[in-house]
């Protein structure tokens, strides 16, 4: 097993997932620090909740949980902890999914790629840098001042691919 636990293959394979999400808290509270900001009782709970899995959870998703632990039941809670936490780059918007994980590489300059699964919706965060790359190099060509991409793959996931061949393998 890697000893880097923000190795984008961990979101879909065995790891220590409480190391795992340790490490991106730790990160990510470093950097608030560098810039001067900090993690109120709820962003930090958020960002708690986004880290306990490699998975993408909507806004209401998050609020249920933020409601189960006392929080306020408004869905500004959630909503004004989520803005700020990807303002701050702790948090990415998978847009396919309108949801949102957790960044993996806190504090960091990088433009990843998504790779989501689409039955079970685990998010592995990749280095798109020569996908990025290429997209830049075709802007160019044209001009095109790019603002904000976001590069997303939908398919299935090592699990869910062997549960699928599973399943299919046991039909007649």
């Amino acid at each position: 097993m890697p000893d880097d636990h923000s190795d984008p293959d961990l979101a879909f394979a065995p790891h220590d997932h409480a190391r795992c999400a340790g490490d991106a808290m730790a990160r990510a509270e470093t950097s608030l620090a560098l810039g001067g900001q900090r993690l109120t009782a709820v962003r930090r709970r958020t960002l708690q909740i986004l880290l306990e899995s490699h998975r993408a959870l909507g806004a209401y998703e998050v609020l249920d949980r933020l409601v189960a632990d006392g929080y306020g039941n408004q869905p500004p809670v959630a909503y004004r902890a989520l803005e700020f936490l990807e303002e701050q780059g702790l948090v990415h918007r998978i847009r396919r999914l309108n949801a949102f994980t957790a960044c993996m590489h806190p504090g960091e300059v990088h433009a990843p790629a998504f790779l989501i699964c689409r039955a079970c919706h685990a998010v592995a965060e990749a280095p798109a840098g020569t996908l990025g790359a290429a997209l830049q190099a075709a802007a160019d060509t044209l001009h095109f001042t790019i603002e904000r991409s976001t590069i997303e793959a939908v398919g299935l996931c090592p699990a869910c691919k062997a549960t699928a061949g599973t399943a299919t393998r046991g039909i007649a």
